[in-house]
């Protein structure tokens, strides 16, 4: 009997829909994606993240008011001819290379009816081809990446493949959940169910999904027939618990991630994020360093004095 043929992954699929409620009135007129983190906006450190990879095909699933997103990674003629004309080189490579990052699609989603929603809409541009899902709320550290795992996981096997993550056990009804089986390799796990946000008291492990997918093309066919779950919304959880529990599919794979992510669509976890990503940063460590050492110090002195945060 012949092998399996491998079907390489090439295409990322960004679902960036949502409207960012958490973080009004910033993002009354501007896409939650587009907050910066540090100097850049939060969308293009996902989409570095999937050329890393090496997905250099990327299609973001949008809504109504999310023309920045495309405004950012296309090119703006009177902005690189005003910085060429100064002599700003690094400045205009810095704009330049936002919009030769990648070959980015749009697609708009319409109805607000899920990620399992958002996912099926990119099926015309991904084909029969397994391909990523990148959530644009979640930053991963680039010093300890997951994508390339899971890639390979997804090849290998030829099923859907899952990031996770542990989190203390109280917590874990903010996420979808995970209960797996050991697979004999180390942070690979086979996932046997799949629960969306379940109560801590009935939650199968402290594994949660976070917002990495690397996903078989069978997963259009689920989400076709998948009925909304929580909140109403198609969710992308169910249709994966379908295929977990389908003796014929190719599986659920998990990929257990232990380096730095951040939810930018959290204001404290955001916080973090600029904060950390500033200080790996060689033009900014040494100062922000020193400011934070001095700002730490004021606050755990007295009250009556203390030194000053600015």
């Amino acid at each position: 009997m012949a092998d399996k043929q491998i079907v390489p992954v090439r295409k990322a699929v960004i679902p960036v829909a949502g409207l960012g409620t958490r973080f009004l009135p910033a993002t009354k007129a501007t896409p939650k994606e587009m907050l910066p983190v540090v100097d850049k906006p939060a969308i293009q450190y996902v989409v570095e993240e999937a050329v890393g990879a090496g997905l250099s095909d990327v299609l973001m699933v949008t809504g109504r008011n999310k023309r920045p997103l495309e405004d950012h990674f296309d090119r703006v003629d009177g902005l690189e001819s005003a910085l060429k004309d100064k002599g700003d080189e690094k400045k205009l490579a810095l704009v330049q290379n936002a919009s030769e990052l990648a070959d980015i699609h749009y697609v708009r989603q319409g109805d607000p009816l899920g990620l399992g929603h958002a996912v099926l809409k990119s099926h015309q541009h991904v084909g029969q081809e397994p391909f990523a899902v990148l959530l644009g709320d979640d930053l991963i550290d680039e010093a300890n990446p997951i994508l390339p795992k899971m890639i390979e996981v997804q090849e290998r096997t030829g099923g859907c493949v899952v990031a996770l993550m542990e989190v203390p056990a109280d917590t874990i009804n903010l996420y979808g959940c995970a209960a797996v089986e050991e697979t004999g390799e180390d942070g690979v796990v086979r996932v046997t169910g799949l629960v969306e946000k379940p109560e801590p008291e009935s939650a199968p492990s402290n594994l949660a999904i976070i917002g990495r997918y690397v996903l078989a093309p069978e997963i259009f066919d689920v989400l076709r027939v998948t009925p909304p779950g929580r909140g109403n919304e198609i969710q992308l959880t169910d249709a994966l618990e379908t295929l977990a529990a389908d003796p014929d599919s190719a599986g659920v794979y998990g990929v257990v991630f232990s380096g730095d992510r951040y939810d930018t669509g959290d204001k404290i976890s955001y916080l973090k994020a600029v904060v950390q990503l500033a200080g790996r940063r060689d033009d900014l460590a040494d100062e922000l360093h020193a400011w934070l050492r001095d700002y730490v110090a004021a606050l755990d002195a007295p009250q009556s004095g203390g030194a000053s945060d600015r």
